[in-house]
């Protein structure tokens, strides 16, 4: 079986261009493929033409081959062959919940974890780095911050966007705290968790000062564990 690879990141903005790229030429890496064919699904954004716009570039500057998957205008009925022709698969930010709804919909969970089995990596930002867990902290509903069960393929829950959205960290504690969410992972934005299989490998991150913490509640306390994360090249 081929080696199995996501990455999962907790966050950007317009303001991190350079920590987006860092982060984006390590993922590209990882695929071990000198031209890689990037496919973005941008479903969580409601296919925001404009957000693959503004990474498309980095993307073909990094020497990759991006392309984009609609499912409100697909462009193509052959998704599945689509997505299993890639060498990285990137997932972008927005509402998790109607991601996952819209995915089990076309069977895109499916082609996805096929993809993942055949060693294409997968990666993702914000709800993109939740959507391969157990569970996590989101914002799918609106204002406020709820627990969601998501795909399940990594163990444990995820809490992206840790230093950019202040009212997560209380959320997550006390979600924690009373057993609604299992231990796992806290991330700032521009650092991602990098799995080899569901094995946690290593924690890197675009910017110099990304931190990541193990996160987890033991008799009525709730400790959050800093790890080591891995600076990338700018």
């Amino acid at each position: 079986m081929p080696e199995r690879h996501i990455v999962a990141a907790g966050g950007g903005s317009a303001e991190s261009r350079e920590g987006q790229k860092a982060l984006s030429r390590y993922i590209l890496e990882v695929s071990g493929k000198s031209t890689p064919r990037l496919a973005y699904l941008g479903t969580a954004s409601g296919d925001c033409a404009e957000r693959f716009g503004e990474m498309k570039t980095a993307w073909e500057e990094l020497g990759a081959v991006p392309a984009r998957l609609s499912l409100f205008s697909p462009h193509t009925r052959e998704i599945r062959e689509f997505l299993l022709d890639q060498d990285v698969i990137w997932v972008g930010g927005g509402n998790t919940r109607n991601l996952l709804v819209l995915w089990r919909e076309w069977g895109v969970d499916r082609f996805l974890y096929e993809a993942w089995e055949r060693g294409i990596v997968l990666a993702g930002s914000s709800a993109g780095g939740l959507c391969w867990f157990d569970s996590g902290l989101t914002d799918s509903w609106g204002p406020g911050y709820e627990p969601l069960s998501c795909l399940g393929w990594l163990a444990g829950s995820f809490c992206p966007h840790w230093d950019g959205e202040a009212e997560r960290q209380p959320r997550y504690q006390n979600l924690l705290l009373d057993g609604t969410l299992p231990a796992g992972y806290a991330v700032d934005e521009m650092v991602g968790l990098h799995y080899a299989g569901t094995t946690l490998q290593r924690i890197v991150s675009g910017r110099p000062d990304g931190r990541a913490f193990r996160a987890a509640a033991d008799e009525g306390r709730v400790t959050f564990e800093p790890l080591r994360v891995d600076v990338l090249p700018a």
